[in-house]
């Protein structure tokens, strides 16, 4: 999932986004999301996080990062493509007797003024957005000169990163974009805030999935987890059978649950950036 430098013209940036969005809305993402609530929890200590600042959460998805904000009393909109997504966090936000604002909105394309932010997050969500400089230039716009970016991105050579990559073999991402997983490199993040940051502090960290079985991880991300929904979907019974084989292999590979119970460490980044 490496960009594809030979592609004959440049990426359709509108209708990538919308088969993404599609992808994202099939099964029920939030399933997942909410097993990963403890990354947005390290996130908001990561970045010092205080009582009444202002915080955006980009591709919220169903909140993990906003609730961990709002819990440390700041005032947090959470914004993502996916309606369904953050209607799932403000009921997750009303259930803890929570204040968060929703917003549908592209990562790529902010709808808040310059510098409106004190804080700007994303776990695991803007590392998907097709066009990584545009995405990129959004966070930094959107936060205010000395205030903090906060990323949970997963790592290419971690088992998310693997996962992807196992997908892509079997149903190829859109010609032209670069892979998420490269979110995950210093080197990327670097080159993508350039001096827009006077400072860029990452830290790899495990995020461990815990699941009864392989067979019970496998069909957990085949009935909600977008990427894997939509590949299993498009596969005919042949090249279903295919994923579940290598995705079997791949957890084979990771798990150190000992076999009483699947536990797979998933290496992700913990980014935290200052914003020049």
């Amino acid at each position: 999932m490496e960009l594809d430098t030979h592609h004959a013209f440049p990426p359709d940036f509108t209708a990538i986004k919308a088969r993404q969005r599609a992808t994202w809305a099939s099964g029920d993402f939030a399933v997942i999301g909410t097993t990963l609530q403890i990354v947005g929890e390290t996130l908001c200590e990561a970045v010092d996080l205080r009582a009444g600042e202002r915080v955006l959460d980009v591709a919220g998805g169903n909140g993990n990062a906003t609730l961990a904000a709002a819990r440390r009393f700041a005032h947090v909109k959470c914004t993502d493509y996916v309606p369904s997504l953050l209607d799932k966090a403000l009921v997750r936000a009303r259930a803890e007797g929570l204040t968060i604002d929703i917003l549908e909105a592209d990562a790529e394309a902010l709808p808040f003024e310059d510098g409106s932010f004190d804080v700007v997050l994303s776990t695991f969500g803007v590392m998907f957005a097709p066009n990584h400089p545009v995405a990129a230039a959004e966070l930094l716009r959107v936060c205010r000169r000395g205030g903090r970016i906060g990323l949970a991105t997963w790592t290419p050579n971690g088992f998310v990163g693997a996962l992807l990559r196992l997908v892509g073999r079997h149903v190829p991402p859109p010609a032209g974009v670069a892979s998420p997983a490269l979110w995950g490199k210093r080197e990327h993040l670097a080159e993508l805030f350039g001096d827009g940051v006077s400072s860029l502090e990452v830290k790899h960290r495990d995020f461990n999935f815990r699941y009864e079985s392989a067979a019970h991880f496998i069909d957990t991300f085949r009935r909600y987890y977008g990427p894997t929904h939509k590949a299993f979907a498009a596969l005919d019974e042949v090249g279903q059978a295919a994923l579940t084989k290598g995705l079997e292999a791949l957890i084979r590979e990771y798990d150190r649950g000992g076999g009483d119970s699947l536990v797979v460490p998933a290496d992700y980044l913990e980014v935290v950036a200052v914003r020049r």
